[in-house]
């Protein structure tokens, strides 16, 4: 008896399967990798410099057999390597530029996003100092407390110095009243002689 044919799966979870196609699947983020590795290696000065040692071998090997080379002079199998190489380099240089301008978009993005915050803060924190000023401008500060006092100390002192020569009078009438001697009062009849005394 044949199984039955399962029934496609609906369920939000999980992924639903892909029709079969024909395209090959390509890891874009895998290639690109490579892509950037190629180009960073074929833009070295060691890549160029093996090279060059590579293609002078290669010349003087086939100088050096004159009959029977594997290349001789025209050196064409030479020259079908080093078009080889140049047309698949083109298109992996071009790939890692077209990387590196992806990022270079993302990065400036992400810093036009942050200018554009750090401008929302500076601004933000600019109106909070103008709220503080304004809130500020009827509370009492320090150098005005300050003022204040001095000028009451001020009013003060000249005060005591008007009033100080007023209590000195006052004070000298009251020591000259308690100084003075004490002898009969005024309008008293003087004190009779007594009996002379018996001799």
């Amino acid at each position: 008896m044949a199984s039955p044919r399962k029934r496609r799966s609906t369920r939000l979870d999980q992924p639903l399967d892909r029709s079969r196609s024909l395209r090959p699947s390509v890891d874009s983020e895998r290639f690109g990798r490579l892509s950037e590795k190629a180009a960073r290696g074929i833009g070295s000065w060691a890549f160029i410099l093996w090279m060059t040692i590579a293609i002078i071998v290669w010349i003087g090997i086939n100088l050096a057999i004159a009959e029977g080379a594997p290349d001789p002079f025209p050196f064409i199998f030479l020259t079908l390597l080093l078009s080889l190489q140049a047309s698949y380099a083109a298109p992996l240089i071009l790939l890692a530029q077209n990387r590196q301008a992806d990022r270079d978009r993302v990065q400036f993005a992400e810093d036009r996003q942050r200018t554009e915050r750090l401008l929302a803060d500076s601004d933000y924190v600019a109106r909070e100092l103008a709220a503080l000023r304004m809130a500020l401008r009827d509370v009492a500060t320090r150098d005005y407390v300050r003022g204040e006092l001095r000028d009451f100390a001020a009013d003060v002192r000249e005060m005591l110095e008007v009033d100080e020569p007023t209590h000195r009078k006052g004070r000298g009438r009251r020591d000259g009243r308690h100084d003075a001697p004490a002898g009969p009062a005024a309008g008293s009849a003087p004190a009779e002689a007594g009996p002379p005394d018996a001799q």
